[in-house]
């Protein structure tokens, strides 16, 4: 008997829920994915339109910085003092150079290059990004600039830039107070990325580095443009899109007076010194000139390290600002101070006369402090101590006063303190007192200490500048103002004048004072370097020592060398009746302040009072 065969029933209306079930997952898998790409597509086509667009542009159109010319410096008189001047230089793109050194080899068939300027490039490759532009020649010659541009094609990644470059037509002139620019280094990025202003240099190389080039950076660098080209994928330019021009940097005119600069410069003649001029009326600086001086033009370009070198360890320093960084004793140029001091309280009058014998002692003391004189004056008053310059009235008079009194009598008038000049480069001086010697040396105040302070000498030092700025506020009868060189700015076409902010002024107790002491510096001007001249000046010489003689030595400048012989300064001013200039003159090493920076004070205020009549006083 065969056994049966199995028969399968089949449950059509599972099977049918089944398929329902596994088509709808089916289905709202697809219309899930669907979903999701409708979604996508929503999104990269309208959501973030613009930042693809903007990618995708960015692959398309290349912007390209454009640097702004900076601003030009004037003179008071609209000289021009700093100016552009085109350039030429070859520029490398490294990774488009197969073999860098091969190239440069085969280059100097046609552009020569020294020594240091094919290690100048080797040093910067090693820190320099690849596909940036990276200079390797400057200031090419027309001629250069030509056989390159012939045989350019041998040269891939080679090409010429032009631009504008800054140029001191006046060299060493005015480096002191211009300054200079050069090229952006690191500490310049991180100063500005850290003002937020590294965008605005993206087209510039170079920054103010000193003087007024850097004080006014702001006013004379200007705002960037940008260049947008649209380029192909292998960066070939198609067409120019827009053009945003840079606006140019301020041009601004200082207070200096180009012709009193140059004539200053003359007679320091190349000797250790500095000229300080300052208009006494608003404190515009007209002269300001330290000797030895460079020439800034070789900072703009990239001065060597040899050459750099050599000014750094110059013994005559000529990278010093003297007028405001040389800080000298003020010596006898600050007597008609010490005087308004002893005036004003009442240590001496008009009338007080003191005898002079050659000598002076401190009560009870055996040493002898020696008058220049070495046989004395006589009888001497406030008038004749201060013509005749006589030490003996001036350590009697600090003696009775006390270095305090001194010392906070003479800090209105800005010694001790910087002037605020607008250059960065200056020193404060020194105006000594009890605190300041403990704190510098933790030692304390000697009387002697006050004596030597009381002729200028000693612990007091003072710039040229300082020094020019106390003698005109003494010529104002205590009005100062802050000694300044910016005097306008061209804004549009537009000049507009910079406006000087007021002062309070010194108040005496008694205003005579200050005709006592203004009168005795017109009586020292006209029995000396004055007498003949044709307006009526004011002065007071200096002789200051460079390192202090014993008590019984007597000081032989043909004895001891150069550079411990006395400087001499002298401080003037003119017209008496209204004084438009004052000066002050510093010669190092040079001796007798009156015999040697005294016809310097009259050449220069001859130069200035006598140019145009219109300045003389009737």
């Amino acid at each position: 008997m065969s056994p049966r065969k199995r028969v399968t029933m089949h449950d059509h209306a599972a099977e049918a829920s089944l398929f329902k079930r596994r088509a709808l997952f089916t289905f709202i898998g697809v219309f899930l994915l669907l979903g999701v790409l409708l979604f996508n597509l929503f999104h990269l086509q309208v959501s973030q339109f613009s930042a693809y667009e903007m990618r995708s542009n960015d692959n398309r159109i290349r912007v390209i910085p454009t640097s702004p010319s900076r601003g030009l410096i004037y003179d008071r008189n609209g000289e021009i003092i700093a100016e552009n001047q085109p350039f030429y230089s070859l520029e490398i793109i490294p990774e488009k150079v197969k073999d860098i050194n091969a190239s440069l080899d085969k280059l100097e068939q046609y552009v020569p290059l020294s020594k240091d300027e094919r290690e100048s490039i080797t040093e910067k490759l090693a820190h320099h990004r690849r596909f940036k532009p990276m200079t390797i020649k400057n200031r090419l010659t027309e001629k250069q600039v030509a056989t390159f541009s012939v045989n350019q094609h041998e040269f891939p990644g080679i090409s010429v830039h032009a631009g504008l470059r800054r140029n001191y037509p006046y060299k060493d002139l005015m480096t002191h107070v211009l300054g200079y620019v050069g090229k952006i280094n690191s500490r310049d990025k991180t100063m500005l990325e850290k003002n937020d202003q590294w965008k605005n240099y993206a087209a510039t190389k170079d920054i103010g580095k000193q003087g007024i080039e850097k004080y006014y950076e702001h006013l004379l660098h200007g705002t960037p443009g940008h260049l947008e080209e649209e380029v192909n994928n292998r960066g070939r330019v198609i067409r120019t899109l827009k053009v945003n021009p840079p606006i140019p940097g301020e041009d601004i005119y200082l207070t200096l007076d180009l012709k009193l600069q140059q004539k200053a410069m003359k007679l320091l003649d190349g000797r250790r010194g500095s000229v300080v001029a300052i208009d006494p009326r608003d404190g515009g600086v007209l002269a300001m000139v330290s000797s030895p001086s460079y020439d800034p033009n070789a900072f703009v370009h990239g001065i060597t390290s040899k050459a750099y070198s050599a000014l750094l360890n110059d013994k005559s320093r000529p990278l010093i600002n003297r007028a405001t960084q040389g800080q000298y004793a003020p010596a006898s140029t600050v007597k008609p101070f010490i005087a308004l001091m002893g005036l004003e309280n009442k240590v001496v009058t008009e009338k007080t006369r003191i005898w002079d014998p050659g000598f002076w002692q401190i009560p009870g003391v055996k040493r002898k402090w020696r008058d220049w004189k070495r046989w004395g004056h006589g009888w001497v008053d406030v008038y004749h101590a201060i013509v005749e310059s006589c030490d003996i009235y001036f350590y009697d008079l600090v003696y009775k006063s006390g270095i305090d009194k001194l010392s906070s009598f003479m800090t209105p008038f800005g010694f001790g303190s910087k002037t605020g000049i607008d250059i960065y480069e200056e020193s404060t001086g020194i105006m000594p007192s009890k605190d300041w010697k403990r704190m510098r040396y933790n030692q304390p105040w000697y009387v002697g200490d006050t004596i030597s302070v009381g002729i200028g000498q000693g612990y007091w030092t003072s710039t040229p500048l300082q020094l020019a700025n106390a003698v005109a506020t003494l010529a104002n009868k205590g009005q100062p103002h802050t000694p300044h060189l910016l005097m306008s700015e061209k804004i549009n076409n537009v000049k507009t004048d910079t406006p000087i902010a007021p002062i309070d002024p010194i108040v005496l107790n008694d205003l005579h004072h200050w005709d006592i002491i203004n009168e005795a510096l017109r009586q020292t001007a006209h029995h000396s370097r004055f007498t003949d001249a044709k307006y009526t000046a004011a002065m007071k010489t200096g002789t200051a020592q460079v390192f202090s003689v014993r008590e019984n030595e007597r000081y032989d400048a043909d004895t001891i060398a150069d550079h411990l012989r006395d400087n001499a300064l002298i401080v003037a001013y003119a017209p008496y009746e209204k004084p438009t200039i004052v000066l002050a003159v510093v010669l190092e090493n040079a001796g007798w302040g009156g015999a040697n920076a005294g016809p310097l004070a009259r050449a220069l205020l001859d130069e200035y009072i006598l140019r145009d009549d219109a300045k003389v006083t009737p």
